[in-house]
């Protein structure tokens, strides 16, 4: 049986913490004499009560430690708590939203995914535009942690192979995961704190300047413009975006020390290098179409191409310009590109850069073989042999990613969407990659015409893709119960 306390008592703490977050745009609306504030307030006390009560109620005895069994309870219902909550104060609010409506962009903000049901963006209250930049802000560190904590204690996907030894201190930046944790708060913080700063400099107001770095950090997506960064048209503001999503995209771990062992760890790391070409590879593609066939200049061509490119590869979402109107190469390239996402340990969605790199490894090998039938050969990352167990958690999860993402399209056809928008809905959504393709989803629209059926279809594949999959469906099993 189940110790349900000491999940029940964590899930208390972060619904705390969320009312605690509540604070600032309720602050903000007062001090803009915005009505709005009362709708924070109220959220706020009512997460806060939820909370204590879950804290008092089900506080354990001493520091609580978790089961395996436990990690996978409390990685699902915290995501699912936290978005029932973070989902109030839109609830609440002036916008006359329902609350599937408010749920499915609080999940969407938590799960950094950026899809958005909200229009008229450029003339909402400060504090509703706040708060879906602090979700992104919260969903995404609350990520990294859990790539680095918890992912790889529960061997999801091939995690395992970041597992941080205590006894293991040679390739590893501090032994205790939670001092780890905390280098990755600060490097966090740090990186938003510079990237506010330079688009404050670049042109942006203060406040548009920490929303976008919130969500840009965050790879989450959400602008304060329906026209997303769109809305700007100067090329300093998109390059110091560009960059950015390019640092959230990053493996964080390694910003906490980049210099190890006489090297730059950042550029000897095969995952950043496989990360970097790809972007370099599609960036130049789509450069050459833009120049070529669409007759940009080259200046424009480089900086659009760069900038989406990146935005769907770390699965941010933002858009400077509407890139369904590009032709039939580029849409093809931008649904390929929804899939690949991110690298370990960064607010990225998508399969993963590392994933990539042992399937192609893995087709190598099999290649190798059939030319050496009795040759020897191994899977190896970062000098690092790979064992069979990780090449098969690796396996298991992109098949499983693949079938869900082809299941939730059929489910979403079966609501009344047409193909582009149910296919690329269902890919967006596990990739968490916010926009999809077509003249509903895509760059220039927003999902609110969906039916509710959708919206709670694709609220759910949200969650399974940001958590791997495996987290939340293990939940389905008998045997998990039984234990």
């Amino acid at each position: 049986m189940i110790d349900f306390r000491p999940v029940i008592f964590i899930n208390g703490i972060l619904l705390i913490v969320l009312a605690a977050a509540m604070g600032v745009p309720a602050a903000v609306d007062w001090l803009s004499d915005d009505l709005d504030w009362r709708t924070f307030a109220s959220a706020g006390l009512v997460t806060l009560v939820a909370g204590l009560g879950m804290v008092l109620g089900a506080r354990p005895e001493g520091r609580p430690e978790l089961s395996t069994r436990q990690a996978f309870l409390l990685t699902t219902t915290s995501w699912v708590l936290m978005a029932g909550f973070g989902a109030l104060p839109l609830a609440f609010s002036t916008l006359n939203i329902s609350y599937t409506d408010a749920y499915f962009e609080a999940m969407s903000g938590l799960t950094t995914t950026g899809s958005t049901i909200l229009s008229g963006l450029d003339s909402m209250p400060h504090g509703i535009l706040l708060w879906r930049a602090i979700l992104h802000w919260l969903g995404g560190i609350g990520i990294i942690v859990m790539a680095v904590a918890i992912l790889p204690i529960l061997r999801i996907g091939g995690m395992q192979l970041f597992k941080m030894e205590s006894s293991d201190k040679t390739d590893k930046v501090k032994p205790r995961t939670s001092q780890v944790a905390s280098g990755l708060v600060v490097v966090y913080v740090v990186f938003s704190a510079a990237c506010a700063l330079c688009l404050w400099l670049a042109g942006m107001t203060p406040f548009e300047a920490i929303c976008h770095s919130m969500a840009t950090l965050s790879t989450g997506g959400f602008s304060t413009s329906d026209a997303s960064v769109g809305h700007w048209s100067n090329p300093w503001i998109h390059w110091i975006i560009t960059i950015f999503m390019g640092l959230g995209g990053a493996t964080f771990v390694l910003f906490i020390a980049p210099w190890r062992r006489g090297k730059w760890a950042i550029l000897t790391d095969s995952q950043i290098r496989w990360y970097v070409n790809f972007v370099v590879f599609f960036t130049f593609i789509l450069t050459l179409w833009q120049w070529a066939v669409n007759d940009w200049s080259p200046g424009d061509a480089l900086r659009h191409s760069a900038f989406n490119v990146i935005s769907v590869v770390t699965t941010t979402g933002f858009a400077s310009t509407d890139y369904s109107l590009w032709g039939g190469l580029p849409q093809v390239i931008f649904f390929y590109l929804t899939f690949i996402g991110g690298c370990t340990g960064s607010t990225a969605g998508g399969v993963k850069i590392f994933r990539w790199e042992v399937l192609f490894a893995m087709a190598g090998v099999h290649l190798k073989r059939l030319l050496h039938p009795h040759g020897i050969f191994v899977i190896d990352f970062n000098r690092q042999r790979i064992s069979d167990a990780v090449v098969d958690s690796v396996l298991g999860f992109v098949v499983m990613y693949f079938l869900i993402f082809a299941l939730f399209a059929l489910a979403l056809t079966m609501t009344g969407l047409d193909f582009v928008t149910a296919i690329t809905g269902s890919a967006t959504a596990i990739s968490n990659v916010g926009p999809g393709l077509g003249e509903i989803i895509g760059p220039a629209g927003n999902f609110q015409p969906l039916p509710d059926t959708a919206i709670w279809l694709l609220s759910f594949e949200m969650m399974l893709g940001r958590l791997e999959l495996f987290t939340v469906l293990v939940l389905f099993s008998r045997s998990f119960w039984k234990g």
